[in-house]
């Protein structure tokens, strides 16, 4: 093959299954870093009033469904 260039071919599934990788390893992380904040915040604020627990849990949950709509386009492209 001296000379000759190679010819790569674009793969229309292994394209889709990075799409989908791509969709939910990146509305993961993005998660991640929102539950972190949230969480610090509730956990200072339960720190001051009990009573706020079940807000901070409920608040805390709520990045979550950001996966999940990853996790919903991951199979709509696949």
């Amino acid at each position: 093959m001296v000379g000759e260039e190679a010819i790569t071919m674009m793969d229309p599934a292994g394209l889709k299954a990075i799409g989908a990788g791509l969709a939910v390893g990146l509305s993961g992380l993005a998660s991640g870093i929102a539950e972190k904040d949230i969480g610090a915040a509730a956990i200072g604020a339960m720190a001051e009033n009990e009573g706020l627990f079940g807000k901070g849990l409920i608040l805390t949950v709520i990045p979550e469904t950001i996966v999940i709509f990853g996790l919903v386009v991951a199979l709509l492209i696949s």
